[in-house]
């Protein structure tokens, strides 16, 4: 493992920070929206780095940017809920990374087992509990207990690569 010194010094420079974007943007990402209540307000935010972490026991984990405005008002609920979106849903994700949007407006939704939002026609939602957050540079890495699940859609997931939402379709 480096030591903190050495990090430091072997940092990117803005221009390798630019070619390290445009190499990971060729990896494509899962998308999903991670839910919470707020002030009893639903609230959400996009993500592309849902994972899972650990099967026993079933951990998940994400990582917002430390400039999130709505990060700490999911923190502080204690509770969220991962929708997995689907292909045909690629209209979300860019209205739950606006910010001061009323995000929700026109979104049709219900509630999971925690009563937390479940976007209509996602693939799936995992509800957790906030296991941990830990510093990962610029972004927290959070893991989340999961307690319930549901897949409630066969459709492809909604992806995110080199720039474009597209969908996946196995074995093809």
């Amino acid at each position: 493992m480096l030591n903190q010194a050495r990090a430091s010094a072997e940092q990117l420079s803005p221009h390798d920070q630019a070619e390290f974007r445009r190499a990971l943007g060729h990896y494509p990402t899962g998308v999903c929206i991670v839910t919470a209540h707020h002030d009893n307000k639903p609230i959400g935010m996009t993500i592309g780095s849902f994972t899972s972490v650990s099967l026993d026991p079933p951990l998940v984990g994400f990582l917002p940017a430390h400039s999130s405005q709505t990060w700490p008002l999911i923190a502080k609920a204690g509770a969220f809920c991962v929708n997995i979106l689907a292909d045909d849903q690629s209209d979300l994700p860019g209205r739950f990374a606006k910010r001061d949007a009323d995000r929700f407006q026109d979104i049709a939704h219900s509630r999971s087992s925690l009563d937390l939002p479940v976007f209509d026609g996602v693939v799936a939602w995992i509800d957790c509990t906030l296991h941990s957050a830990h510093e990962a540079g610029d972004h927290l890495f959070v893991m989340g207990n999961v307690l319930t699940l549901s897949v409630v859609r066969d459709r492809p997931p909604l992806l995110f690569c080199r720039g474009a939402f597209g969908g996946f379709a196995a074995g093809t």
